[in-house]
């Protein structure tokens, strides 16, 4: 045993808990001291040794008979009565109506019965958590502001989706033709909804005014075939083309992160097998991007805030759910029977072919799926249809984007696409 230990071991506990308590109490104090420096010291009902003595009060009504706390709660009840008092007076004198600085003074005087019950760990995170709410009052207005009356509807749907639905379905597979149970599907939209519903937080409350290139990356962490649409329509108001390629491009590098994401949750043997394939990708995609925004085009010039790109709206819709739903079973039956009949071969062909539609409920139908496919075929269909992806991408940019993208769109595109191609050889 060490000295520390040695000389904390002869200090009674009474002691240290107390210590802590008149710690905790006047740490509390202090802050809102500092938070209301500005006003009149009558005003207040007290900072650092009115909080330091409301802890230690506690502490003292709790260790009198902490079996039964008939002292601590009487302690309790005229604390309140005292806080009561003291609210409506500065309703009637000072016309304010916060609560808060007494609902921390009772928090204040519950430390002592925390420090004798719950891990030391528990009791600090309440402390930095009383402490960091009062010191962020400007901070949460501020962001109050932002939130508009859809938000809560939002985040309510995400939690019916992951909270409510997904612990009421079956994990039993729907029949022997479509192997995926509702749970498994059900846990997939879950899982690419929350994906979805961070990218679009980062973009609404992190980075509401973000540039080209990082609404590039964030969307390509909700769709980069959305991505890709919404930039190369904004390419005809924009003579930064060649930025708005840039960030295309890094959009389909953002591809390869959630497909990541996706295989290391559902199939970990998989996610390893792709893990350096897909790292090429990442590394090649982002070096483009680079090269088109450096050295394709040197002129720079700024958006208006009017002309801001937006990337897609609330990404929890229940039809897109419902629809991603229907997809997933859908690509899990026809996965099935070609690969019943027509095997590996059957199973490259028809990667190709989802790769012009919406990629990830047929991949995550291949992460999840239960059939006797060897995980190299599974990894072969995989980069197949993020190659087909790229090639519709490519399709799209020059459809709707400015002439002017169209080298730099062709160039990248054709290099993923060919590296796709390339990359696919080696699970033949």
């Amino acid at each position: 045993m060490n000295a520390p230990t040695e000389l904390f071991a002869h200090i009674p506990p009474n002691i240290l808990k107390f210590a802590l308590v008149t710690l905790f109490s006047l740490l509390i104090g202090l802050e809102q001291r500092r938070l209301h420096i500005k006003e009149e010291i009558g005003s207040l009902f007290g900072t650092d040794r009115t909080f330091t003595l409301i802890g230690i009060l506690g502490f003292i009504l709790f260790i009198i008979s902490p079996d039964n706390l008939i002292p601590f709660l009487g302690g309790g009840f005229v604390i309140s009565l005292l806080l009561t008092a003291y609210y409506f007076q500065k309703i009637k004198i000072h016309q304010k109506f916060g609560l808060t600085t007494l609902i921390t003074a009772l928090i204040t005087y519950c430390l002592a019965p925390l420090i004798y019950t719950q891990p030391a760990w528990f009791v600090i995170l309440i402390v930095v958590v009383v402490v960091v709410l009062a010191e962020i009052k400007q901070t949460l207005f501020e962001f109050s502001k932002k939130i508009d009356n859809d938000e809560f509807i939002t985040l309510a749907k995400f939690l019916v989706l992951a909270g409510v639905i997904l612990p009421l379905l079956p994990n039993e597979p729907l029949s022997e033709a479509v192997n995926i149970s509702p749970y498994k599907f059900w846990l997939a939209i879950v899982v690419v909804s929350c994906i979805s519903y961070f990218s679009y937080l980062l973009k609404k409350f992190v980075f509401p005014d973000s540039g080209i290139i990082l609404t590039g990356i964030l969307g390509g962490l909700y769709s980069s075939t959305a991505t890709t649409l919404i930039l190369a329509k904004k390419s005809k108001e924009s003579n930064e083309s060649h930025k708005i390629a840039a960030a295309i491009i890094l959009a389909t590098t953002m591809m390869y992160v959630r497909l990541f994401l996706l295989a290391l949750f559902f199939n970990m043997e998989l996610a390893i097998l792709l893990a350096p394939y897909f790292a090429i990708f990442v590394i090649i995609s982002a070096a483009l991007s680079y090269y088109f925004l450096k050295f394709f085009n040197n002129k720079q010039q700024t958006l208006p805030p009017q002309n801001a790109i937006q990337s897609p709206t609330n990404p929890l819709e229940f039809k897109t759910a419902l629809l991603f739903a229907a997809l997933f079973v859908f690509f899990d039956y026809i996965t099935g029977i070609v690969n019943t009949y027509y095997g590996n071969s059957g199973i490259s062909i028809l990667s190709f072919i989802v790769g012009v539609t919406d990629i990830d409920p047929f991949i995550l139908t291949l992460f999840q799926g239960k059939w006797t496919i060897e995980n190299s075929v599974l990894g072969m269909a995989v980069i197949n249809a993020t190659t087909s992806n790229n090639l519709l991408k490519m399709i799209y940019g020059l459809s709707f984007g400015h002439k002017s993208m169209r080298r730099p769109l062709i160039l990248g595109f054709s290099i993923l696409v060919i590296l796709g191609l390339i990359i696919s050889l080696f699970f033949i």
